[in-house]
């Protein structure tokens, strides 16, 4: 419907828009209709959020029609104009507009190039938001033209060759000497802008941007690195790979702010955790403790931080989207953040493996050995523990020492004689190999 007259954009699985590369969030609109009062063929997209970026206008539907999963944007390139504001007594009593033109085909579809002909879009506001504000973001964001800066600076990623072509005229890169000077003036270019940042305050804030795209061209060549790069030295590599952990948890370039977001801050702040928290739940075995995930996600949006309210209320609006994590929290009140597709059954199986090993079943385990094993924080790995015992897989022994937690034999006993027990079952295993242990022991 709305492909056949603007381009479509891409939508992560929150439902957050794909940003380009130095694409930058600077205002949202809720409740917006998106129509063209000139264009009766031009389709009328109802009650959507409207996210203004430095490159483009996109327009998100609601999650409850038809062509949710549809997103379309208008390139701010395409931008001709934009229209002032009618003033008449109509317009008071009715929902504020924001009108501009766009450069567009014969056929009505906007486009960049080879547009013959004008279209005037209108923008309908019905929600409780501030039309001015945003329409004042929206003529400094067209006038900045932010777009033909980062289009230049991706030709010169993706021309390298040309960019090559031109800097070996003046200065011929030759064999291993001239490798080897390349990347010291690329060195001197960032230790200059790294000292420029760090001069005070101010300085740091306006080389923001700039020092979000140098982490990102590192980001890039990292993880090229570790796919086509073998394995060096140990040290090398763990010194390799503390250097990637960090850089690639540098940040994210467009955090949502209250500012940009308004009155759907809470709810884009959920979507973009949503986002974020996938790669590191992946790396911690499907859940992360609440705690942990608030430094992680503060460290990322760098000086736009969140309060601790603000995370849990954006993690309690997951029930409303249909994001692939949820937040739980276990009946001690620890708070977890864990994926959709995690398994408590698989847990209990470790956990079982665990202390069925000869050593634990004389000593029992602890919520450390568990941590250890499971590799997660001790806190949720009690959890995990404390959960295994209520679902009768352990039992717990409470001494000055802590909590131990040994194999459950209880359900091992015949129902119709206490004296007997099962063949082939548990306590089988845990005599056998109480046995070993103890003819081992004596042998010392």
């Amino acid at each position: 419907m709305a492909g056949a007259f603007l381009p479509s954009a891409e939508l992560t699985a929150s439902g957050r828009p794909v940003l380009k590369p130095g694409e930058i969030e600077c205002s949202l609109l809720s409740t917006v209709d998106l129509l063209s009062e000139d264009t009766p063929s031009f389709p009328q997209l109802k009650s959507g959020v409207v996210i203004l970026t430095t490159h483009r206008l996109l327009w998100i539907p609601p999650e409850n029609i038809s062509y949710a999963n549809t997103c379309c944007f208008i390139p701010l390139s395409s931008l001709q104009n934009i229209l002032s504001a009618k003033k008449s007594i109509k317009s008071m009593f009715q929902s504020p507009r924001i009108r501009f033109q766009v450069a567009a085909t014969p056929q009505g579809v906007v486009a960049e190039n080879g547009a013959s002909r004008s279209l005037v879009i209108t923008l309908v506001v019905r929600g409780k938001t501030d039309p001015d504000s945003f329409l004042g973001k929206f003529w400094d964001a067209w006038r900045a033209r932010a777009w033909v800066a980062t289009g230049s600076g991706l030709g010169d990623g993706e021309g390298s060759s040309s960019g090559s072509g031109s800097l070996a005229v003046r200065m011929p890169v030759v064999g291993l000497a001239g490798i080897l000077r390349k990347e010291q003036e690329m060195w001197e270019s960032t230790d200059k802008s790294l000292q420029d940042a760090f001069q005070d305050l101010n300085a740091l804030m306006s080389k923001a941007q700039e020092m979000v795209t140098l982490a990102e061209k590192m980001r890039s060549k990292l993880l090229s690195g570790s796919n086509n790069q073998a394995s060096g030295a140990e040290d090398e590599e763990m010194g390799t790979k503390e250097m990637q952990d960090w850089l690639l948890s540098v940040g994210i370039v467009s955090p949502v702010t209250k500012e940009s977001a308004g009155a759907l801050y809470h709810q884009q702040l959920s979507r973009q955790l949503a986002d974020f928290i996938k790669i590191p739940l992946e790396r911690a075995g499907g859940m992360i403790n609440l705690i942990d995930v608030y430094c992680l996600f503060n460290r990322a949006r760098g000086t736009e931080l969140i309060s601790p309210d603000d995370l849990l209320r954006a993690c309690s609006l997951w029930e409303k989207f249909d994001v692939p994590v949820m937040l739980r929290k276990f009946d001690s009140g620890v708070m977890v953040i864990q994926s959709k597709s995690h398994s408590d059954e698989e847990i209990f199986a470790r956990i079982t493996s665990l202390v069925m090993k000869p050593e634990a079943l004389t000593n029992g385990i602890s919520a450390g050995d568990a941590s250890r094993t499971l590799g997660v924080a001790p806190a949720v790995a009690k959890e995990y523990l404390l959960a295994a015992e209520v679902k009768g897989l352990l039992c717990r022994d409470v001494s000055p020492d802590g909590f131990r937690f040994y194999i459950n034999l209880f359900p091992e006993l015949n129902q119709e004689d206490i004296h007997m027990v099962k063949d082939h079952s548990r306590y089988s295993t845990w005599m056998d190999k109480g046995s070993f242990i103890q003819v081992t022991l004596s042998s010392r």
